[in-house]
């Protein structure tokens, strides 16, 4: 991939499936995608996860900004040309019998311009997904700065959640003409990840990643959106 200089970025949303497929084809395709931003969902949450999570980043040339196991597994990684402010994480209220679900924060700028990026992952249960996704949009409107969401919904578009997501200043960048499913990977047939985007951020290009080294590297597809700001 072409070097991004300025305001221009490129975030990845990728649920990562606990790392359990197979990680040189993961390696491959990261790398090859060149992200600025990686919004992960599905990242090391348990036993040395901090080592884990380090060593992730260092295999892919990116430093850990923000998540693990206090963001339930979300992970934001970057690259040198992003600098952290600050961090942060937040947990959903958890249903007994259910995952428990959070996000990740991290507030950065690229060439002196500031932005937010999330990382987070919405439960498969219909009754407790939009009342987290209420929740998330509230915590992204305390946010002054522009904001990149990466996000497995586990809803396709229209549902609850996706319209509580879309309710503030973030904007679907597929538009009028819906973008490739990204789930299974194998046979996609489901929209349920996206990078949501705010409105004052340009979107040159928005895409599913659909190649056979994706396929191999985790049940989900990866979304990628190049951005300027």
């Amino acid at each position: 991939m072409a070097p991004r200089h300025g305001h221009h970025l490129r975030v990845i949303s990728y649920n990562v499936h606990g790392l359990r497929d197979d990680l040189a084809a993961l390696h491959h395709a990261i790398k090859d995608l060149a992200p600025d931003v990686l919004l992960l969902q599905e990242a090391p949450r348990r036993l040395r996860w901090r080592h884990k999570c380090a060593a992730l980043a260092h295999s892919l040339g990116l430093v850990v900004a923000a998540g693990g196991q206090p963001a339930l597994g979300n992970l934001i990684l970057v690259d040198l040309r992003v600098t952290v402010k600050d961090s942060g994480a937040m947990r959903f209220p958890h249903t007994p019998g259910r995952h428990l679900r959070g996000a990740a924060f991290v507030r950065g700028l690229v060439a002196g311009a500031p932005f937010n990026a999330v990382a987070s992952h919405l439960g498969t249960d219909p009754a407790e997904r939009p009342g987290h996704a209420r929740l998330l949009a509230e915590a992204i409107a305390e946010r002054s700065d522009p904001v990149l969401l990466g996000v497995d919904i586990n809803e396709e578009p229209g549902g609850p959640s996706w319209q509580a997501l879309l309710t503030g200043r973030l904007r679907d960048p597929a538009g009028a003409q819906p973008a490739a499913p990204t789930f299974p990977a194998g046979r996609p047939s489901r929209r349920i990840d996206a990078v949501l985007v705010d409105e004052r951020l340009t979107v040159d290009s928005y895409a599913v990643v659909d190649t056979p080294a994706v396929r191999q590297a985790s049940d989900h597809l990866p979304v990628v959106a190049d951005l300027q700001f």
